[in-house]
This record gives structure tokens, sequence and C-alpha cells, in this order.
């Protein structure tokens, strides 16, 4: 490797002829970046890394070593003392401007104050090293519009500024006598700041401001340029069942019967029970029970309003009542003593106050609720199929981590010009996502070739979860419309970490894709670092057999119609909270990144499952295949060798199981050799997204319901849209099971196959010692045991097989 360029290396993917090249237009390119993981072991040898932390075994836990080191001078303006008037009236509105060559950053404006703190960092890329004379100004804004007044300034020479190497301790900042414009001191006036060279590991980076977002305007469009960390609010479901009421009096003296139900809200989430029976009755029943999403800190009350139906779509409130959510009995697993339901009082409409009495009549309305919040659930925001969280929101029932995933976001190539009309190129940033922790980088302007060089770690709590990497471009630079303008999504990358191998560094370039009503694009290239690194191998190992969720989702069930409608819900949560953050993770991203929408049905992922379903099928036309090739005699050897063998099985049919289990064991050793050296991306080919018609793909964009003239067209074609999502998520479904049986031997999830493999020989030899007798009395013994015998959790093989891979994570 000359001069530290990379080089890259398309991977090769095995045919049924050999290895074949991958589709030039859409592969996956792999390279050899120069980074410090792939240059040393991985363990903390004393001078090598001082930045590298390290567990108790000496083994490097998290470091700053899957991406390019980047040079940046730091300048940290912190305050100023003393400063002389600007104006007649004896005031000075300072702000402090900090130049380096062409690009220069500015401090907020302080009105009428003498020693004003700003406390803001400035980082200049080496790149953007310009000049070797640092230059910082105090100015005062002139209000007249004159300009800007100059107050003093301090010059560095960048030959003697400093360098800092994390985790040496933070530069500390010294005063600086103000110079005029010849160079003199000044009688009044000092600025306390620090300068120094560092890196991107530096803990000033993600809340400085960049050279590279020099050319953002307003201070939210600053913002929105800088590197941040945000977190998913903590979910839980709330679980409320509307039992019966009592006493309830009309609205009105009118002779009519009473057709209560009631009405529950919890803050967007609305939800009713039928009519309670038998009509008039003053006590009605309803006995349903529904489930919301709450969310931490519970400050949404629950609204539950007993309502009369009056005519169609027309329903009068008999009471109410609100209950705060602390009032609801908390519940970390199924073990725990039933919920006991409780009578409230309910207000009559009109009333304020729970305390105002009500003279007008002599009894009191009540209800009888039973609500609980279930922390033994795993409130879904995702799709299962990308899950990157399985953790219960209990925190008393989770797990302890198993490993450390980092990421290292290095850069992208060929982005497509998102604001050409304007004459920009791409203001592109990142967002991953897994579990509760959301990244996004700093925002590149102007350029389709972005290096980010920024790298994120997680902590792992079980291998078969996803991360989700995506590139937007950030419209909120030099927005029209008041910084309201959507952030459009450039691609996306999904990796699944099973498909991992622990302690190796992946560096591809992955393809962007974006699927268009015009058809499939690629968009551009991203350039991750990947490793996934392991910290308990035994624990790792023991969670291929246990349930993929929490205990909670086997013992009482949720229905998949009612999960559907919870998801929908934890997704507004969840796009509602990280909006209101600072700078704002804007909905559309949280939207886009969490796949809000692709349950609706699509032709092309009908398409795209049945020909995973049908591909699976090959194997079976291969099995046919070779039979005939057998009985035709075309290789007499072979032939005889089959007649052997068949006629050993028949004499000694207990070597049949072990036979089985020892080929089993010989096809997946076989198979290592041509195991997967690069982890998934987007296959274009399997989502049907290279030759699909236009009108399939007008048909997926359209709207939700349909935006046809006809009405009867409509009703039509939503009801084939909602009929044909159903069939292609059970399509979806069945491919995944065949796909996870087909992953059991290909080494997808080395893990995986390793621990089956070797049971396989297991099995073999007990089978093989065993007699054939004994066996099938044990399995029939077993199967047909008593029901107090059995566990309603699922079993370890059934736990296994659900956790192995699938092709859904290449799917678009």
């Amino acid at each position: 490797m000359k001069g530290g360029a990379m080089q890259p290396r398309p991977f090769m993917m095995h045919g049924p002829g050999g290895p074949m090249p991958p589709p030039q237009q859409f592969g996956l390119t792999e390279t050899r970046p120069p980074l410090a993981a792939m240059q040393r072991p991985r363990f903390n040898i004393p001078g090598l890394n001082p930045s590298a932390p390290a567990n108790a075994a000496g083994k490097i836990s998290s470091t700053y070593d899957l991406v390019e080191s980047m040079r940046f001078l730091y300048v940290h303006v912190v305050k100023a003392r003393d400063l002389p008037a600007a104006s007649a009236a004896g005031s000075i509105d300072p702000f402090v401007e900090v130049k380096l060559g062409n690009y220069k950053g500015s401090t907020p404006i302080h009105a009428a104050n003498h020693s004003p703190a700003w406390h803001q960092v400035f980082a200049f890329s080496a790149t953007h090293l310009q000049s070797h004379l640092l230059e910082v100004a105090v100015r005062a804004k002139d209000l007249a519009g004159a300009g800007d007044d100059l107050v003093g300034r301090v010059a560095f020479d960048l030959s003697e500024v400093p360098v800092r190497v994390p985790p040496d301790s933070p530069l500390a900042p010294q005063w600086y006598r103000l110079e005029g414009r010849r160079g003199e001191k000044l009688h009044r006036g000092e600025l306390m700041l620090s300068v120094w060279l560092g890196t991107q590991a530096d803990e000033a980076f993600p809340d400085a401001w960049h050279s590279d977002a020099h050319g953002a305007a307003s201070p939210q469009a600053v913002a929105s340029t800088r590197a941040k960390v945000y977190f998913s609010p903590k979910l839980v479901y709330l679980r409320v069942a509307a039992i019966a009421a009592q006493d309830l009096i009309p609205h009105d003296a009118s002779s009519r019967a009473m057709n209560a139900s009631v009405k529950l809200q919890l803050a967007n989430q609305i939800r009713r029970t039928r009519p309670g029976g038998p009509p008039g009755s003053p006590n009605p029943m309803w006995n349903e029970e529904f489930m919301f999403v709450a969310s931490e800190p519970f400050d949404d009350p629950l609204f539950i309003t007993v309502e009369d139906r009056v005519g169609p779509g027309r329903d009068e409130p008999l009471g109410r009542i609100i209950l705060p959510l602390n009032q609801a009995m908390p519940r970390h697993d199924h073990y725990g003593k039933p919920v006991e339901p409780r009578w409230f009082s309910l207000l009559r409409p009109g009333d304020d106050s729970p305390d105002r009495k009500h003279p007008d009549h002599k009894f009191a309305s009540k209800i009888q609720i039973r609500m609980s919040l279930d922390f033994g659930y795993h409130v879904l925001d995702e799709s299962t199929y990308y899950s990157s969280d399985l953790q219960p929101s209990s925190k008393h029932a989770r797990k302890p981590s198993i490993g450390i995933l980092e990421v290292g976001v290095l850069g992208a190539r060929n982005l497509i010009p998102i604001k050409a009309k304007d004459g920009r190129a791409t203001d592109a940033y990142c967002v991953a996502k897994y579990g509760p922790k959301w990244v996004r980088t700093r925002t590149i302007l102007n350029t389709l070739n972005p290096q980010w060089n920024e790298q994120y770690t997680w902590e792992v709590f079980d291998p078969c979860t996803v991360i989700t990497v995506v590139v937007f471009d950030n419209s909120q630079i030099g927005a029209k419309n008041g910084g309201d303008a959507r952030d459009e999504h450039i691609g996306k990358v999904r990796i699944r970490l099973s498909t991992l191998e622990t302690d190796r560094v992946y560096t591809h370039f992955y393809p962007l894709l974006a699927l268009k009503p015009s058809g499939l694009k690629k968009t551009g290239e991203l350039h991750l670092a990947v490793r996934f690194t392991c910290t308990a191998w035994v624990n790792m190992i023991a969670m291929y057999g246990r349930p993929l969720l929490p205990k909670m989702h086997y013992s009482q069930p949720i229905s998949v119609m009612q999960l559907d409608y919870l998801r929908h819900q934890a997704t507004q949560i969840v796009s509602a909270r990280l909006s209101r953050a600072e700078p704002p993770l804007r909905r559309e991203v949280v939207e886009y990144t969490l796949d809000v929408g692709s349950h609706m049905f699509s032709l092309r992922r009908s398409k795209a499952n049945f020909y995973r379903i049908t591909s699976l099928f090959y194997g079976f036309a291969a099995m046919a295949k070779w039979y005939d090739g057998i009985r035709s005699w075309r290789n007499p050897i072979t032939t005889m060798l089959v007649h052997m063998l068949f006629l050993i099985l028949i004499c000694y049919p207990e070597l049949i199981l072990p036979t089985i289990f020892l080929y089993m064991f010989m096809i997946g050793l076989w198979n290592y050799r041509y195991r997967s050296r690069h982890p998934p991306h987007m296959d274009t080919k399997l989502s049907q997204a290279e030759f699909t018609h236009p009108d399939e793909l007008d048909e997926e964009f359209d709207t939700f319901p349909t935006n046809r003239p006809a009405d009867i067209v409509r009703l039509r074609y939503d009801r084939l849209r909602s009929v044909g999502g159903r069939v292609q998520t059970v399509v979806g479904d069945l491919a995944t099971q065949g796909e996870r049986a087909h992953a059991l031997l290909s080494w997808r999830d080395p893990r995986a196959t390793a621990i089956f493999i070797f049971l396989s020989l297991v099995v073999a030899i007990v089978l093989y010692v065993t007699p054939f007798q004994v066996l099938m009395v044990i399995a029939m013994l077993y199967l047909l045991r008593h029901p107090r015998f059995r566990s309603r959790m699922p079993s370890v093989p059934f736990n296994f097989y659900r956790r192995l891979p699938a092709k859904s994570d290449l799917l678009l």
C-alpha cells in the first residue's frame, strides 16, 4: 500500500459454476484504508495507543481506530473582561470573530456587556489551513449599520500551537491582552481562550463550530450541522380494561334507552368499546381490554369518557374521569399478583373539578377500570425483521451486554447532487440507529464526496439484531421557507450483527439505492468500517437458545393487528420526542430510519417474496434430478455406491439417523470454505427492483387511500391493496422460515452454524450408540407427556431457529 492510498478490491460471489463478479452498478466494494485497527493487534500495548481504554483483561473495549485520523485546529473562546466602550453612551455589544484564511466564524452578540461569556469552540479542518496566522478579534456590533467596529484582537502563529492527544487533560484557557490594528497592546480588554491542534477524537469535536459548515446562514442551520447523539424515549405498554359502570344518568329526560360505550384517550391514541348491554340499562358491562403506548415521564393522563350513542356519528358524554398514569399498577413479569379492578367516580359533563358538589343528583355514577403498566414487554418501534433492540422496558429484567459494536462512518462517494437547481451539490450527513441510541454525524456542505471519519460505539445485548445507517441531505441549509424543508433521504444500509465475525474489521463501500416512481437509481456509495467485539462468549452462545422477545410476549401474547397499531403509535412518539431535541432529529428522518409505511402493499415486494419461496424449491428439483441420474445409470459407479448404501441401511435401520446427521455435519464443514466474507447489503435482484414496470411503481408510490377519481375504483383498489399487504406478509414469513433452514449450514451466522454442526456430530454419536427402539420410546413418551410437565415458553430448538438470519435483511 503506497502512500496510504485505498486499494479497492471487489468481493467475489460464488455461483453454480464457481466465482462470478458482482453487478458493476450495485455491487459491494471491499477496501483496505489505512486504519489503526487494521495495522495492529487489538491489545493494549503500552505506548502504542495511549487513547485506547482497556478492560480488566487488557483487551481494548472501545477505541477510535476505525476511522482515518483527521487534524483540526480548535479555538475555545471562553469569555472577555473589561472591554472598552464602543458608543457615546458608554456601552458595547461585543462578539468574537475567529478567522483563518478565507474561513471565519463568530460567536453570538451580547448586548451591553463589558464582560461577556461565550464558551464556544471553533474547529478548522487541516484541509482548510490556508494561512499560518490565526486571528481572534473582538468586535462591537454597530447598530447604526456602518459596520462592525474592531475592539481588539489576538493573533497566533500555527507553528507554535500545542498538540493535544486524547485522553490528555483539556488545555487550560488563558487570558490574552487585546491588541490594536497596528499590534500595540490596549490598556483595557482581555480575552480568555485556548488554541490547540487535535483530532476528531477530541471531546470538543461534537459541539464545535466547524469550518465545513461555514456557509450555513442561520444559527438553527449551524446547529443542524453538528454531530449529536440522541436517545429514544423509554416506552412502556399501558393496559386498560373497561369492565362495567353503575348508576349512569342520561344527559336528558327523554324516554330513549341509553346505549353507553367508553372512550379512552391517551395523548393522540383513542380507543372505544362496543356499546354495553342490555340497551337502556344504567349498569352496562363491557369487559374489553385495550393497550396504549406510554412514554416516560408519564405526563399525559388517561381520559376516560362514558358516552351515549344518540344517533349515527353522534355521541353525548355521560361522565368522564382523568386518571394519571402513576395510578396504574406496574408489572415487570407475569408471575406477580393479578391486577385488581377499581371503581372510580365519574364527573358530570361540564364539571372542571372533582371537588365540585352536585346537588342535582343523589347518587354518583361510577366506572370499574383495571389499569397496569406492563414493563415486561418490549415496545416495538421498528419492523420485527430489522429490530435493533429486544430488551424489555423493565430495568430489572434486562440481560447484561454481550459485546460492543463499533461503526466508523468514513465517508461517501459519487452522491447525487440534491441541490443542483440551487447551484449547490449535496449537504450530506448520516444517521445511525441501534437500540435506543441514535447518532448523527456532522453535515459536510456542498460536496458529492464527503469525508466524516466519525466513530460511534453501542452496547450489544443480542447478536440477532440489525443496525441501520441512513444518508440524508440537510435541506435546512439555505432553506427559503423558514427551515421547514424536508431532509431528503439518499440511501440506507442495514447490517445484521449475527452475520459478522467477531473482532474482525469490515471496511466496504455500500451502494446507496433509492426507489422512485421513475425507477431504481443508485445515489452513491457509503464507506463504513464495522467491528463487532464479543465480551461474553458463553452468554452470546446461550442467547441462541433463549426466546427472541421477553417472556411476557409468550405468556400473554399480543395479537398481530394490535401490535401493528401499537408500533405505529410508538414510532409517532419517538418521532415527536426526537423532533423536539436541539438540534432536532426531524420527523422524516426518524420515520424513514424506522421503515414507517413498509407494511403497505407493493406488487414489487409481493413478487420478490414469491420468488424467494420458489427459490427454496430448487433443492427438491436438484434432488429429483439426482435421483433420475441414479435411476438411469448415467454414472454406474455412483449408482452402485447408492445401491450398497441402501442395502446397508435396510439391514441396519439404526444407522439411518446417524448417517443423516453425519451427512449434515460433513456438508456444514464443506460449506465453510464458501462462507460469505462480506456483510449483507441491499440486493436489487432479490428485491425485484431493477426491471420493475412503471405502472407497478406508480401503484407502489400511490397514496393510501388512493387518489383515483372514481369512488368504485377507489374502494376496490384499497381493498385489493389491503388484502395484498396481508398476503405479502404471510408469503414473506414463509420465505423467512425456509431461508432460516438454509442458513443452518451456510455459515451465514458463523456461531449458529458452528453450534448446529457440533450438535449434529453429538446427536450422530448418541444415535449410533443407542438402540433405535429406545430412542423411539423416549421420543414418543416425550411428545405425549402430560400438559403439567410442559412449559408455555418456546423450546430451545424453536428459539435457536427463530434467531437464524434470513434474506429479509437484503430487501429494499
